[in-house]
Parts: structure tokens; C-alpha cells; sequence
């Protein structure tokens, strides 16, 4: 079990390395391509995710269960901010938007079979979608709602669903566009992450362990609400076990960097958060199977 993570893992952290490498021997200026990612690549990912995935009322308690997973740990940050003298709009999303797309989908494949991927894909477009919508207005100031309603990849996702929900389908031809270009979303973000990570210093590493641990108790106080109050089917529960408590989504860091909010130490954050994760996923596959 150890090595099956550790090998959804390596890819991840192959191209953060080679990121790294990039910014060190290189030194490039990332600032444009992180734009075109975020106003081109990530709408279309979410485009062609959103625009083909079946959608009935049977999936209501577990996108109750994911807004949980994403709503419990922000309010939670809160009063943990204020003790430890941390800024909220730094540190809550990491717990609240976690890595949902190219850690978890596989993961939960591997875990529970190809049964589990139309949950796992639902799981990523919801907390996808409070991303660039709550995400976006913890982030922001002022005008939020004007920056949310007119960012790309709100709009992507808008259209989409409305797609989605009227049976209207999208042109292959179109949809096969979007999921190409989406396809670039991923490695462009690990790349700018391992970018980044030039500008870091050891202390890093004491921001990312702090930051790991407050993430895993967020979680579990957010499975724990899932467990007693939301009525899912075993599979789902046990997957739940593993949202609630994965290490912070890379979207976090470009969203930081684009608002200028303390870009290196969020960065520290998600590279250290997903490092640890080689440690903590086992553990929690075990309490999972255990349910």
C-alpha cells in the first residue's frame, strides 16, 4: 500500500522538482503563465468536467458531505488564526481546498476501484467550484463579487452546468478542445509550484509541518460531522476519510501568488503538505478499510 501511494505521489513530485530546476538554472518569470493558466487552462478543465458528468438527486448527500469537508475546516481556522497570529486569507484555504483532482481521483481508483470515479470526479468540481467562488472571495478586496462572477474559470463552470442540467449536449468536436487544453492545467501549476520554491528558505519546511498538522485536525473534526450526521454509502464514507483530511490543492499557491498573499510561505505549505502526505495517506487508508 505504502509504495501504490508513494507512486501517485512521485509524479506530483517529479514535476515540482523539475520546476525548481527551471527556476534555479533558468529564472523564469512565471507571473504571465501562471495568468494564462488560471485564465485558460483551469476553465477548461473545469469546463470539460463539469459539462459531461451525470448528476442526479442519489449524489445529494455526498455533495452535502463535500461542502462540509470545505466549509467546517475554514470556520475552524478562524479562531486557530487569531491564537496562533497567522493570516486567515493565507492559511484557511490550504485546509479548506484540499488536493482533489490529481492526488485524490487516482487515489481513490486505486482504492476502491473504477467504481469510485464518478464520486471522486463529483468530490473534485465541487470543491473546484467553492474554490473559485468562496476561494476567491476570502481572498479578494474589495469587489469580490464583480472578481468572482467575471473570473474564467467561474464562468467555465457556470455555462457548463447549465449545459449539464438543460441535457443540452457539447459539441465533440468543442469538448474535445477544452478537455486538450484542460489537460495542461496540472503540470503547469506543479511547475510554477516547484518555481516558487527557489525563493524558499529552511524555515519552510516548520510552516509546512505546522500547517500539515492543522490540516489533518480541521479534517477530522470535519469526517467526524460527515460520519454522524450525513448518510452515505460505505464506499463513500470511506472515501470521505481520505477528503477530508488530503493535503492542500496546488491551485491554492496561484491563487496566493495572483492576490500577493504571502505566495512562498502558501507555497511551503502545499509542497511540504503533499511531501507528508507519503507518511499520512497510509494511515488513513487503514482507518478507512476499518470502517
Amino acid at each position: 500500500m505504502f509504495e501504490q501511494v508513494v507512486r501517485i505521489l512521485f509524479p506530483v513530485m517529479a514535476l515540482v522538482i523539475i520546476g525548481y530546476l527551471i527556476g534555479r538554472w533558468l529564472k523564469p518569470d512565471f507571473r504571465p503563465i501562471n495568468r494564462i493558466n488560471m485564465d485558460a487552462f483551469v476553465p477548461a478543465l473545469v469546463f470539460s468536467s463539469l459539462s459531461t458528468m451525470p448528476l442526479s438527486s442519489s449524489e445529494l448527500p455526498l455533495i452535502y458531505a463535500s461542502l462540509i469537508s470545505v466549509l467546517i475546516p475554514g470556520l475552524l481556522m478562524i479562531p486557530i488564526c487569531k491564537l496562533g497570529g497567522w493570516n486567515f486569507k493565507a492559511w484557511a484555504p490550504l485546509h479548506m481546498f484540499r488536493n482533489s483532482g490529481n492526488l485524490a481521483i487516482p487515489l481513490f481508483t486505486y482504492a476502491f476501484g473504477q467504481q469510485a470515479l464518478s464520486s471522486a470526479v463529483l468530490l473534485f468540481v465541487v470543491s473546484a467550484c467553492l474554490h473559485i467562488s468562496i476561494g476567491l472571495a476570502v481572498l479578494s478586496k474589495g469587489g469580490s463579487f464583480k472578481q468572482i462572477f467575471t473570473a474564467p474559470v467561474f464562468i467555465a463552470a457556470t455555462v457548463a452546468m447549465c449545459l449539464n442540467l438543460s441535457g443540452t449536449h457539447v459539441w465533440e468536436p468543442l469538448y474535445e478542445a477544452t478537455k486538450l487544453l484542460g489537460q495542461a492545467a496540472v503540470p503547469v501549476m506543479l511547475l510554477s509550484l516547484g518555481a516558487q520554491m527557489t525563493n524558499m528558505k529552511m524555515a519552510g519546511f516548520k510552516v509546512g509541518l505546522i500547517s500539515t498538522a492543522q490540516s489533518l485536525f480541521t479534517g477530522a473534526i470535519a469526517f467526524s460531522c460527515i460520519y454522524y450526521f450525513i448518510p452515505l454509502p460505505p464506499m463513500q464514507l470511506k472515501m470521505m476519510v481520505l477528503f477530508t483530511m488530503l493535503p492542500p490543492a496546488v491551485m491554492n499557491y496561484l491563487f496566493a501568488e495572483r492576490y500577493k498573499i504571502e505566495a512562498t510561505n502558501v507555497a511551503s505549505m502545499v509542497l511540504f503538505g503533499n511531501f507528508l502526505s507519503i507518511f499520512t495517506l497510509p494511515l488513513l487508508l487503514i482507518f478507512a478499510f476499518s470502517l
